[in-house]
């Protein structure tokens, strides 16, 4: 029997995982990527009673692979809370999906193992930008306002390190993270005694800070548009820095565009924190484009659509 664990690259994939396998140690394959590589199970070879694990990916974008993998005698536990479409009925499937807008991934798990590691879904929820569900979630650990903030500071640079256009724009490789994470069950120990936290801090601090320079293409009270340049730390910051925008504004949709080395944009979106609804519709309107209905994204914009994706934005979140 083989182990297989596919998880996405971002703060929700890597603690949903650490959660399960605090709770059910495994020696298994680690298959992951940067956070918009999503079609993972593609390069999963499972047969009959091979175990495989699939952590905040789109079954909708692995739908093929999927059942593949059932057909080959493998069992899958499936967790997700992205888009999904129809979700096979098989008998050696289990899946745990939730799309509603306030729900992660990490929450998912955390349900699912009766809150044994709570502070590391609450880790996640801060790095997928839901900091009431966050905050709600983390009451039982009755922590002051200065934990929490250690917490949030966390997942926000767990999630910030899963950006890049590819793995040499990463601090680490999202498998290499993973594994530093592993031996601590307490996230303020990992904070404390893992240099990894202090690197990946000093990166934020620094993107960000150039981030903020950049000025919007266009912006009113209702949705703003960003042009980031082609460079590793633009790649590196374009989720976070969408997240901050839109929690600083909550009634204004984002969307932040990212020059590629070999043109057109990667796109990041938000819906206003006020609706959190309409950025998978948005993005699942063009090429590459998928997600959530708070946040989503377009792996690929051709400088052509530019113009187009300016005005479907501005539609999908007019208020009448």
């Amino acid at each position: 029997m083989a182990f297989y664990d596919v998880f996405n690259g971002d703060a929700d994939g890597i603690c949903a995982l650490h959660q399960l396998r605090l709770a059910e140690p495994r020696d298994g394959t680690l298959i992951t990527g940067v956070k918009r590589d999503i079609a993972l199970l593609g390069r999963v070879q499972a047969g009959d009673g091979d175990q495989v694990t699939v952590l905040d990916v789109s079954l909708d974008k692995n739908r093929e692979a999927l059942q593949q993998l059932l057909d080959a005698g493998a069992d899958v536990l499936y967790v997700d809370h992205h888009y999904a479409g129809e979700i096979p009925d098989h008998p050696r499937l289990v899946a745990l999906i939730n799309t509603a807008p306030d729900v992660c991934t990490s929450l998912l798990v955390n349900g699912h193992l009766k809150g044994q590691y709570l502070p590391w879904a609450v880790t996640a929820a801060f790095g997928d930008n839901l900091y009431d569900s966050a905050r709600r979630a983390a009451v039982p650990l009755n922590l002051d306002n200065a934990a929490l903030a250690q917490l949030e500071t966390l997942g926000t640079c767990i999630n910030y390190n899963g950006y890049g256009a590819t793995e040499a724009d990463l601090f680490f490789h999202p498998a290499e993270l993973y594994r530093r994470l592993q031996p601590f069950a307490d996230p303020f120990q990992f904070m404390a005694e893992e240099p990894a936290f202090a690197t990946l801090r000093d990166g934020y601090d620094e993107d960000m800070s150039r981030a903020g320079s950049v000025q919007p293409a266009s912006a009113d009270d209702q949705a703003a548009l960003f042009i980031l340049p082609d460079a590793a730390w633009a790649r590196r910051v374009s989720g976070v820095y969408s997240n901050e925008l839109a929690r600083n504004h909550p009634e204004r949709a984002h969307a932040l565009l990212t020059a590629k080395p070999d043109g057109g944009y990667v796109v990041s979106v938000r819906a206003p924190i006020s609706t959190r609804e309409g950025a998978d519709d948005l993005c699942r309107s063009f090429p590459s484009g998928g997600g959530r209905k708070a946040a989503a994204g377009i792996n690929h914009l051709p400088v052509e659509d530019l113009e187009r994706f300016e005005e479907a934005f501005r539609a999908a979140f007019a208020r009448a």
